[in-house]
């Protein structure tokens, strides 16, 4: 029996429905008409000989064998994308990529340091930064989509996952600038705990920590929405809808009118950690890590005092010397 040929641009189209779980949102965010998708979509499953999508008139869901098919297509989508990658680097003369996973603002103020080093020591690699959303809580390692990652903990516990903090510090409560809370020094878990919040689409285990589920005493968590980014919670917090834990360096990097960071006292701190597979054999990995290692032995992370007061914190640059950050840009 011949196999099935899988074109890259029909899968594309296949994660979009999956990820979305709506045609009418798949087909704006890939920009083609709907009947146009539907009916590739259509296509894939006759070719396979299996439906990947239960359909019914208000709702969209994965059968096992679309679940299947969405982890593969985005390796395979991934793996697309580093060929070309890496012939187009052949050709202008580049030896090598290395892409490193975040969300949000990565490392801080180490971000950029680290990159800097590491770029100083091997100016022949192309380091590719890449942002992902909240879904994944392991920025890409998960699939192998990134090389080494920038993440926070607690991850999903995997075999394959191996972490190093460089630094930990303090999360916060933000709220709309409206908000009764907004003028306060300093909040408890107990003084919001009955106040609807934006939650991030994500695992349960990383979900949970950002909700500080294991400070509320047992009492259940008000939702007030969900969201996939960064951008998206702030969106919801100034719209009203509900109010979220962040690390404290999210207001450096952030910061906006219309919302106020709070300082909380009675939630575990959040650390950064730099993740890597042991599973893959990768000297550049490596080599990353150890830099991300001795930079973050220097410290780099400002107090979140020292940002409040509007001060222009130093930081040592990995030679000893004191640098300030003013005046620098921020990272994605």
């Amino acid at each position: 029996m011949q196999q099935p040929q899988l074109d890259l641009r029909v899968l594309q189209y296949f994660v979009a429905v999956a990820e979305e779980l709506h045609f009418g949102r798949a087909a704006a965010r890939l920009h083609i008409a709907q009947p146009s998708l539907s009916v590739q979509i259509r296509k894939l499953e006759h070719s396979l000989g299996t439906p990947l999508l239960i359909r019914t008139s208000r709702s969209v869901s994965l059968t096992s064998a679309g679940d299947v098919l969405l982890g593969e297509a985005k390796r395979l989508m991934s793996a697309a994308e580093r060929a070309v990658s890496l012939t187009r680097e052949a050709a202008s003369g580049v030896r090598g990529t290395l892409i490193v996973g975040f969300q949000a603002n990565a490392a801080a103020e180490l971000t950029p340091r680290i990159l800097a080093a590491f770029k100083n020591n091997h100016p022949e690699i192309h380091v590719q930064m890449r942002s992902f959303d909240f879904a994944d809580p392991t920025a890409g390692l998960a699939d192998g989509s990134a090389d080494v990652a920038f993440v926070r903990p607690p991850l999903p516990a995997a075999d394959w996952l191996a972490m190093e903090t460089l630094f930990i510090e303090p999360r916060v409560l933000v709220v709309a600038s409206s908000s009764r809370f907004a003028g306060l020094s300093e909040v408890s878990v107990e003084q919001v705990v009955d106040e609807p919040f934006v939650a991030r689409k994500a695992p349960d285990k990383w979900r949970d920590f950002w909700l500080a589920t294991q400070a509320r005493g047992g009492q259940p968590v008000r939702l007030g929405t969900q969201v996939a980014t960064v951008d998206e919670c702030f969106e919801a917090i100034m719209g009203e809808r509900g109010i979220a834990f962040t690390q404290a360096s999210t207001q450096r990097f952030y910061d906006r009118p219309g919302l106020s960071f709070i300082p909380v006292r009675d939630v575990p701190p959040s650390p950064l950690s730099i993740a890597w597979r042991t599973d893959v054999n990768d000297e550049l990995a490596r080599e990353f890590v150890e830099t991300a290692r001795t930079l973050a032995s220097f410290g780099g992370v400002p107090n979140l005092a020292d940002s409040r007061r509007g001060a222009s914190p130093q930081f040592p640059d990995g030679r000893g010397n004191a640098t300030s950050m003013a005046g620098r840009g921020t990272l994605c």
